[in-house]
């Protein structure tokens, strides 16, 4: 899909000239058009798949499990997760049960989506983190004393081993609830097109809102020997964005520079990247002109100019250097396809056609290309 490039004033969008990888299974669509939106093209291509809930047979024994026993406290860490399972339980017949345990227990809910679903479903929550993190809601806990008490915490989406370490050690029996449950997705061809995409340099960002997503992505990339090579490129060209701490788990684990939001919403990771991107972007005056390098463009003096990859690739090479004379083998070497001294030709002129302005580009006879950068 061709991403818009303007508002209607004539402003060029933010994540124009971008490309952005997202692997979001649930809520993708929604992150997409937020992401167009803001004028990036987006590489979809799912890492994961959600179980339904209705079929997951360790959601409903983990409900069976809770419904054996009073309960003292309830750990309730997303919204969609315990609607999810309160819909599940009404499908097994389970669904009044299931309200009169919990609407016995204190109710602890990480943020304001958790705690409206906790209302919506005629519930009272007892306490929310001002932070909406886990670590304060432990915290909480810890310091109430769980010793001997029965504690349910609903999963989002992935295994908690610390957190429920921490309240097992501290003497709690601990009922945990794995609500939407991730697998690898049927159809792996998509990650693994995402996968070149990303050592050929032609993504410039990652969005990522869930830990097992990022997981695996590095997964897939092992299985064809390149997870070293990728996470190569995610450290030092591509901009990873996480929606929270606990999605960007996997990829700080690997030494993966990840910026993320203050808020831990979609809305607030794609305001991130639109800020964070172009700000990441050289600019250069070049020929009296502003220009702008991003992913698949340049922004001359205000103006998006889309490049393809090749000249891209030169361009690039030239502007590592800026105003320095770079050789023709050196600029071939750039090139993504290879070839001979004809092909930098090529890439040259079409470069300079892409720019829109021939004499950004100046030819220095026998020695090679450089760009007309202007004077400090």
């Amino acid at each position: 899909m061709t991403a818009h490039r303007t508002t209607e004033a004539g402003e060029l969008l933010p994540l124009a000239g971008f490309t952005v990888g997202v692997t979001a299974a649930r809520r993708a669509e929604e992150l997409v058009a937020l992401l167009e939106r803001k004028g990036a093209v987006v590489v979809h291509a799912p890492a994961i798949r959600i179980i339904p809930l209705a079929d997951d047979v360790r959601l409903r024994a983990a409900t069976e499990a809770v419904l054996r026993a009073p309960v003292d406290a309830v750990v309730v860490t997303t919204a969609i997760g315990f609607r999810g399972w309160l819909e599940a339980a009404e499908g097994w017949g389970l669904g009044n049960g299931l309200l009169g345990r919990l609407g016995a227990a204190r109710l602890l809910t990480r943020g304001p989506k958790s705690r409206g679903a906790v209302r919506a479903a005629g519930l009272i929550e007892t306490w929310s983190p001002p932070t909406e993190s886990n670590a304060e809601m432990l915290g909480h806990l810890l310091s109430d004393g769980v010793a001997g008490r029965r504690i349910v915490v609903q999963l989002h989406g992935e295994p908690q081993p610390e957190f429920v370490a921490a309240l097992r050690e501290a003497g709690a029996d601990v009922v945990e609830v794995p609500v939407y449950r991730w697998q690898p997705p049927l159809d792996s061809a998509p990650l693994h097109r995402l996968v070149d995409a990303i050592l050929t340099r032609q993504i410039d960002a990652l969005a990522f809102t869930s830990a097992p997503a990022a997981s695996n992505l590095l997964a897939v990339a092992a299985e064809t020997g390149r997870e070293e090579l990728l996470l190569a490129e995610l450290r030092r060209d591509v901009l990873v964005a996480c929606v929270g701490s606990i999605c960007a788990g996997p990829l700080a684990a690997r030494r993966v520079p990840v910026v993320r939001p203050e808020r831990a919403r979609i809305g607030a990771l794609v305001r991130e990247l639109a800020v964070t991107l172009p700000a990441r972007a050289g600019r250069l005056w070049i020929a009296a002109r502003e220009v702008e390098l991003r992913g698949h463009a340049a922004v001359v003096d205000g103006m998006l100019r889309p490049v393809p990859r090749a000249p891209m690739a030169v361009f690039r090479a030239l502007a590592a250097t800026p105003g320095r004379v770079v050789p023709r083998r050196r600029l071939l070497a750039a090139l993504p396809t290879g070839g001979d001294e004809h092909a930098v030709e090529t890439a040259i002129g079409r470069l300079r056609t892409a720019l829109g302005e021939p004499r950004l580009v100046q030819t220095v006879v026998k020695r090679g290309y450089r760009l007309a950068v202007d004077p400090p």
